[in-house]
């Protein structure tokens, strides 16, 4: 039963998750696809905490005098004007 068919009966639809997505054939042990969720569940975590780290770095870095500068004429002007 998918999302779609709860709306046609006029409940709210369910939340799909990876196993939704993934329909393992009948003759797959159920460990191994549990087995390979986990692991893309764990690739995902890896992923996000990298991401993070990344913008981490680049929210950490200085902000270039050239670009203070523009700012600052900015904010003159502004005020000049405003």
């Amino acid at each position: 039963m998918t999302g779609d068919d709860d709306q046609s009966r006029g409940q709210a639809p369910r939340k799909r998750g990876a196993e939704d997505m993934i329909e393992p054939a009948s003759n797959v042990d159920p460990r191994k696809v549990s087995a390979v969720l986990d692991e893309a569940r764990l690739r995902q975590q890896a992923i996000g905490a990298r991401l993070r780290q990344m913008f981490d770095e680049v929210v950490n870095e200085p902000v270039p005098d050239e670009f203070l500068d523009i700012l600052r004429k900015a904010d003159k002007r502004s005020s000049e004007n405003g």
